[in-house]
């Protein structure tokens, strides 16, 4: 059970096609999940339908159909697919949206160290940041605030910061408002999914020293 969600607009802008790759990246992750948050798409999606048929429908030019017909010659065939169906591993610990660029678990990723107790993984992603970021039990990220929105979803573990407490599935969906530290529990590391699209903002010295190397 998730208890902690993306907030409505965020769905609705996700349902619309309208988020930066990163964050739409941890919503996907969030709604392999979530049953909750997908009925909210959907339903978004529905109205979304609704406004396009009544939209009046425009008019084709009547070289139009020849353009697709030409266009559509022009496109390589894919190769078909095996019709042998993978075998899944049950114990796969990475959400399925990220299972093409991660494989099946998180443990086999070339981790980055960052501090002691901090570690990351940075993902391809167009126009914002994407990474996975691996607390060590019991350690404290750098207390810091936001120039941006950033989207985080727990893979693994859990933490706490001034919001609350976060576990696995659960998504903290933060703007520039928000000033926080997370830690990670005692007893177990935390593993997070975390979109930004502007630079954090550090309330440290040291950690605004270190944030250009680590693309923070």
């Amino acid at each position: 059970m998730t208890t902690h969600h993306p907030d409505l607009s965020t769905l609705m802008s996700y349902s619309a096609g309208s988020l930066p790759d990163a964050i739409a990246t941890v919503v996907a992750a969030h709604l392999s999940v979530c049953n909750h948050c997908n009925r909210h798409v959907h339903e978004a999606e529905q109205i979304g339908i609704s406004l396009l048929e009544e939209l009046e429908p425009a008019a084709m030019s009547s070289s139009a159909k020849g353009d697709i017909l030409a266009l559509l010659d022009n496109t390589e065939q894919a190769p078909a697919e095996s019709c042998e169906e993978k075998t899944l591993p049950d114990d796969a610990d990475v959400p399925a949206p990220l299972r093409p660029l991660l494989g099946y678990y998180l443990d086999d990723l070339h981790w980055k160290s960052m501090a002691p107790g901090l570690k990351q993984f940075i993902l391809p992603a167009s126009g914002s940041k994407l990474r996975l970021l691996k607390i060590a039990p019991g350690t404290c990220m750098p207390s810091h605030g936001h120039t941006g929105s950033e989207l985080t979803m727990v893979l693994k573990g859990s933490y706490s910061d001034e919001l609350g407490r976060f576990c696995a599935g659960d998504v903290a969906d933060l703007d520039p408002d928000v000033q926080h530290q997370p830690v990670a529990d005692t007893h177990e590391g935390c593993i997070c999914l975390i979109a930004t699209d502007a630079p954090l903002r550090f309330n440290g010295l040291v950690p605004r020293l270190l944030q250009p190397f680590f693309q923070l």
